[in-house]
């Protein structure tokens, strides 16, 4: 009797279900995760290790796809309580997402449903099964990219069309996306932040009010006015100063949002500039500091690969003290720029760019990073209350330590 060899199996390759074509003709396959489809967007990456979901639904990365460089994104599932869209509903936020690893089943008691399926339902396309490091190492080298993500389960691309779609897409300079993820009318924000084991809860006692003009706002930035006794009135990038007064505001807040400031600013900047000679309180964060700027005669500029993650050191000048920032920008305020009577109050310590500023002898100032993202946990929070005590301080009130006791 012999012994038979028993036959090896030919070697095979996977199709690719999924493409990322840049626009200098780069074509970078893998497997297709979330909704199917092609789309043209601006390639950046993001540095932090979760936050995921907030990431993918925070309205300034309209018009953009997200590259993670945290390898296992997604295993931690999703929920309905993360959302960072003021309507969770829309579809405002990354077009794409770039992940590394295969999506694996939800680990986490919080979830509730799959990433994949939930990528679907937003309308999000994913690429996987890429080295996402090399993408990184790329876009750091080269700039961050116009590119176009395709995802079809049958591995059928024309690439030479996806190749055309990418290099004609004008990209973000002169693109005004505010108008395309603001508030469609006024409405009224009562919620607090979450709480372990309780969820969320509403604010009862209204000690202000603010008017927050809606560039793209998130959700936890309202939250955070609400924990500290305000009424928030959300109103739509386009309103006027007029509207927004109306109100009567003890204060107003100028909000994160996408695109090229120097666009939004084409209406945003000269009621800006009406708000500023009211003296009513102004507080401004991402978008809103760029479009400050901007009001006060500054200028911003397109960043190379922008600043995207939850690691980054910000100095605050005024008080001589560091802390680790969310940022998420690819425009940033030319510091040169700034005029007499504009004092740089924050700076990168990454690249020395700015972020923040303030009106000497009024009560207004902005910062370009997000301290309602708290990955310090808590290091810019006192932001907000150095907001409200600008109001306090215009109602005859004692102000609020800005920093809670150790």
């Amino acid at each position: 009797m012999t012994e038979t060899t028993p036959k090896t199996a030919p070697w095979t390759t996977s199709k690719p279900t999924a493409v990322l074509v840049l626009a200098d003709g780069t074509v970078i396959e893998g497997k297709g995760v979330g909704a199917v489809g092609a789309i043209e967007a601006e390639v950046c990456f993001n540095t932090s290790l979760t936050g995921y979901q907030e990431v993918l639904t925070d309205p300034s990365y309209a018009g953009q796809i997200v590259t993670f460089t945290f390898p296992h994104i997604g295993n931690a599932g999703t929920n309905e309580e993360d959302s960072e869209r003021l309507n969770p509903a829309s579809r405002s936020g990354a077009v794409g997402t770039i992940i590394k690893a295969d999506i694996t089943a939800p680990s986490n008691y919080r979830s509730s449903q799959d990433f994949d399926k939930w990528l679907k339902q937003h309308g999000i396309i994913g690429l996987s099964n890429i080295d996402t490091r090399a993408l990184t190492a790329l876009i750091r080298e080269k700039g961050a990219a116009n590119a176009v993500i395709a995802h079809d389960p049958s591995g059928n691309f024309d690439i030479p069309a996806l190749k055309k779609r990418a290099s004609a897409w004008a990209g973000l300079v002169d693109l005004d996306l505010a108008k395309n993820v603001t508030s469609g009318q006024s409405s009224v924000w009562t919620e607090k932040s979450w709480v372990w084991n309780e969820g969320y809860s509403n604010q009862a006692d209204e000690q202000f009010h603010v008017v927050a003009v809606d560039y793209g706002i998130k959700r936890n930035i309202l939250r955070l006015f609400a924990d500290l006794g305000g009424k928030v009135t959300i109103v739509p990038a386009t309103a006027t100063a007029e509207d927004i007064l109306a109100h009567k505001p003890d204060g107003i807040f100028l909000s994160n949002g996408p695109g090229d400031p120097a666009a939004t600013g084409e209406y945003a900047v000269p009621t800006i500039q009406k708000l500023i000679e009211t003296d009513i309180p102004l507080f401004g964060i991402c978008l809103g500091h760029q479009m400050l700027a901007l009001a006060t005669g500054g200028k911003t500029v397109k960043m190379h690969q922008g600043h995207h993650g939850g690691n980054h050191p910000v100095k605050d000048h005024t008080t001589g003290k560091v802390e680790i920032v969310s940022m998420n920008h690819g425009f940033a305020v030319d510091a040169d720029s700034l005029p007499a009577g504009v004092e740089e109050t924050h700076i990168s310590l990454f690249d020395g760019t700015n972020c923040g500023l303030r009106l000497i002898g009024k009560p207004v100032f902005s910062v370009q990073h997000h301290p309602e993202a708290s990955p310090g946990p808590e290091d810019s929070f006192y932001l907000f209350r150095r907001f409200i005590n600008l109001i306090r301080a215009r109602k005859g009130q004692d102000p609020l330590p800005e920093r809670d006791a150790a």
